[in-house]
This record gives C-alpha cells, structure tokens and sequence, in this order.
C-alpha cells in the first residue's frame, strides 16, 4: 500500500509514464517481506523497451519490471534505491521520507 505521497504526485507520475518518460515516484511502503524498507521507489515507462535500457546501467534486470496494470516500472528499495536515486539526482525526493539518513557519496 503507497502512502505519504499526494493524489497530485501520483497522478504527475503516470503522466510521465504514460508519455514514454521515465517516471519516478517514492513513497512509504512497509511490506514483511523487506525487513527495513520503509520506502519504495517506482520508475516507470510505458516505453518497455526504454524502460529496461535505462536499468540495464544500474544492473536491473527486465523481468523484474512490474508489468500488472498500464504503467510499468521496477521497485526500487533500500540500499539500490538510495544509490540510484542519487545518481539520478533525486535524492531530495529520498531525504523527504528519510531525513534523517545521510546521502550515499558516489
């Protein structure tokens, strides 16, 4: 179940997904399954094909991409969530849900 983020936020994601841009969109997300993660990053696009390009440079594999519904993406969690995101640029959007974390000096 997402939660922290706001309708705004999601629907902005799946416009940019939606338009074959890669979307990225992080909120809270406990699962049992990921002792530890608190949170969870989707990077979508409905350009598969771009899609897998971009996590072929971070090592993600195209069938972890979550494909159920009209916005595919990979989850990204822990310590390859941080990584990514601050190569991305995006660690501003990673500090909201953890403020209290420090950024990963790549």
């Amino acid at each position: 179940m997402a939660f922290g983020i706001k309708r705004e936020e999601l629907n902005a994601w799946k416009a940019a997904v939606g338009n074959n841009k890669i979307g990225f969109l992080t909120h809270y997300w406990i699962d049992e399954r990921f002792p530890g993660c608190t949170t969870v990053t989707k990077v979508g696009c409905a350009d598969i094909k771009k899609l897998v390009e971009w996590g072929r440079q971070y090592g993600l594999k195209q069938e972890w991409i979550d494909k159920r519904g009209d916005f595919p993406h990979f989850d990204l969690f822990g310590k390859h969530e941080r990584e990514i995101m601050e190569r991305e640029g995006l660690s501003k959007q990673l500090e909201r849900f953890h403020p209290h974390e420090k950024s990963v000096k790549l």
